[in-house]
């Protein structure tokens, strides 16, 4: 069928009908939608119709293809060495990037990674990074092209003509509620990545109360998807699924984050941060033919922590991109104006620490924004001192509010305490790592964790 003789109205009742789509098709109505020839409300209707009738694998290749096709592409080609790419699906203290892709550069690899903004509870690495005094995401190319050859590190921000009908669609589908459909994740994810032009990718799929996916089974069906998406566009790529019950590591906030993602790489880390960043570094240098297997990738990346060269990859980084890292490395870079201790009110171990109510009360703090337009105040947050499963007695510090005023400090501090549970026991050990979903099939942690040792 032509171009020209399609029509939206056919298109929206063929999908509500359970019909499937081909590339012509799809096209047709990515163009129209992007040059104002089909309106927002048959596009919607179409979302709608997607949402309930689903997508099958081959028109979800199709869609993500098309949304690639759409925008601008990101050529690493030229670039030296093996191009690698991380993506989180967003948590809460989620600072991994900051640790896990100076370890890979210091193996050797070659990282140029476009990072975005928090948006709603999550975090995001742009605006973390920005939070260190000086630094810029916007580059010119001759600088990306050096940077990346010599240090074989650099975070840019997202290219404003990348994948611009992905865009457009989550703009409708976050108006119209038909932003949890799996297919839309997955094509819209993995749409981004393909454009940003590395030759592997490795997926951090979050679930849990601070993650977008609410179990480990429904994190596992995306993940199978993108993988599979990755892999018919010629990627290398695999994911591991990870727990977001609790936030991740110490930190929720943005220059708490960097400065704890500075911690982790000086060598002191806390242990589920750790683990999970020696995991993402240690899955690129295996898929990029680094290492022979992913234990030889783990043991490489805690060499390339313990021997300093992870973060001197850090503070090389930010410098070449405008950052002045004296505080970071000498102290004083933590500058809110209050400082609050939260005392446990009773002894006992810390249960459960419920990560959406943290990066709820850390938004309301002002680290985060509804708006991509909102400004945000890079030096409030918490610090928690004690993490699930620990020991605490009764007064001792739980964790530290860092906030703009006392009366915000204190009202965070009460919300902080109604999101924990302190118990006689200690809480039943659940894996941070759920498994891995690669090309060859899923692995559970049972088989995985001997790999991380």
């Amino acid at each position: 069928m032509a171009g020209q003789d399609l029509v939206m109205f056919d298109l929206i009742a063929k999908k509500r009908d359970g019909g499937e789509f081909d590339a012509a098709e799809i096209d047709f109505w990515l163009r129209g939608m992007l040059a104002g020839a089909i309106p927002d409300y048959q596009t919607t209707a179409l979302l709608m119709a997607i949402y309930f009738r689903g997508l099958t694998e081959r028109e979800t290749f199709l869609l993500t293809d098309a949304i690639v096709r759409s925008g601008d592409r990101l050529d690493l080609s030229e670039l030296p060495g093996c191009k690698v790419d991380k993506h989180s699906t967003g948590g809460v203290g989620d600072k991994t990037t900051l640790v896990a892709m100076p370890l890979a550069a210091a193996l050797g690899l070659t990282v140029v990674k476009m990072s975005g903004r928090s948006l709603g509870k999550t975090g995001g690495t742009a605006d973390k990074l920005e939070a260190v005094p000086g630094f810029r995401l916007n580059i010119p190319p001759e600088q990306l092209r050096r940077q990346a050859e010599q240090d074989r590190l650099v975070l840019i921000s997202q290219s404003s003509n990348l994948t611009p009908a992905d865009k457009r669609l989550y703009a409708l589908r976050d108006l119209t509620a038909t932003v949890d459909s799996l297919p839309l994740i997955a094509a819209s994810v993995m749409s981004k990545k393909i454009a940003a032009g590395a030759d592997v990718i490795v997926l951090d799929v979050k679930f849990g109360r601070g993650a977008f996916m609410p179990d480990a089974e429904s994190a596992r069906r995306l993940a199978e998807l993108m993988v599979k998406l990755g892999r018919q566009a010629g990627r290398k790529i695999a994911a591991l699924l990870t727990s977001m019950e609790a936030p991740l590591g110490r930190a929720v906030g943005n220059a708490l984050e960097v400065w704890e993602a500075a911690e982790t790489l000086r060598g002191n880390a806390a242990p589920d941060l750790l683990l999970l960043s020696l995991a993402l570094a240690a899955e690129q240098a295996y898929l990029a033919g680094l290492a022979e297997n992913r234990r030889d990738g783990f043991a490489m990346a805690r060499r390339a922590l313990e021997n300093g060269a992870g973060y001197q990859k850090f503070l090389r980084f930010l410098q070449a991109q405008g950052g002045d890292t004296a505080a970071l490395e000498q102290g004083g870079f933590l500058r809110a104006k209050t400082v609050l201790d939260v005392a446990a009110p009773r002894g006992g171990y810390l249960r459960a620490v419920d990560a959406a109510k943290v990066a709820t009360l850390v938004q309301r703090l002002g680290a985060g924004r509804l708006k991509l337009e909102d400004e945000i105040d890079y030096q409030v947050g918490v610090w928690l001192e004690k993490q699930c499963g620990e020991k605490l007695a009764a007064g001792e510090t739980l964790a530290r509010i860092y906030a703009e005023s006392p009366a915000q400090a204190a009202e965070a501090a009460e919300a902080l305490l109604a999101a924990c549970q302190i118990g006689e026991k200690p809480p039943a050990a659940a894996p941070l790592i759920y498994g891995a979903v690669t090309t060859a099939g899923f692995i559970p942690w049972a088989e995985l964790q001997k790999d991380y040792q």
